[in-house]
């Protein structure tokens, strides 16, 4: 039992790397504009400096101490290290990947950074060991105001992308794909993710997430 909980946290934290260098990728080929989240992370970086990763990390923890409060109980302890690591990793990828020049780059760049996103979402939330700060809010919403999951995304997913676009953040096309499509991408690759996850772990576990 120990050895498959220690297994499923090494599968959630390795998903968060795989997600913080689809992250980067799609920075790399932000001409084709980025997602929601990271317009705005982007914009707060555009406009006062520090980094794209310690947006995501402050943004998160505002978002953390907000919910907690408004829910009146703590997430749990994947949310905390949801926030650090992907923050984290997003710098050093974003750092350590060359930029890269022309429209044709920037597409391919970016269409390849939409692909790990996704792959990295679905495997780090196959282990069934919590969502990240924003997906904390959207309980709230949820639960504060009876709205449907797919409202309360819209409108978190919509409030970032106009005060991220305000503040300088690159909205263009990809940022729409991403929002139309990334969910379906997580899908497809769900079932993968599921496979892998029971090879590595030895046998099935009813704790982790199951696929429809």
């Amino acid at each position: 039992m120990r050895n498959s909980i220690f297994k499923r946290w090494i599968f959630f934290v390795t998903g968060m790397i795989i997600l913080s260098l689809g992250v980067a990728l799609t920075i790399k080929g932000r001409l084709m504009g980025l997602g929601p989240w990271d317009v705005f992370h982007y914009g707060l970086w555009e406009t006062f400096g520090l980094t794209i990763g310690s947006w995501a990390i402050i943004v998160g923890a505002f978002i953390v101490l907000f919910t907690a409060i408004a829910l009146k109980r703590l997430p749990k302890l994947g949310v905390y290290i949801n926030m650090f690591t992907i923050g984290i990793f997003i710098d050093i990828f974003n750092f350590l990947l060359p930029e890269v020049d022309g429209w044709i780059m920037h597409g391919l760049v970016f269409t390849a950074g939409v692909f790990v996103m996704a792959f990295g979402i679905a495997f780090y939330i196959t282990p069934n060991l919590g969502a990240g700060p924003r997906d904390s809010l959207m309980l709230f919403f949820i639960e504060k105001f009876n709205m449907k999951l797919s409202s309360a995304r819209n409108l978190m997913e919509g409030f970032a992308l106009v005060c991220g676009f305000l503040l300088g953040g690159p909205v263009f096309i990809g940022s729409f794909i991403i929002v139309f499509f990334l969910g379906r991408l997580i899908e497809k690759f769900l079932p993968l993710t599921r496979r892998m996850l029971i090879k590595f772990i030895g046998q099935d576990d009813p704790d982790i997430i199951k696929v429809i």
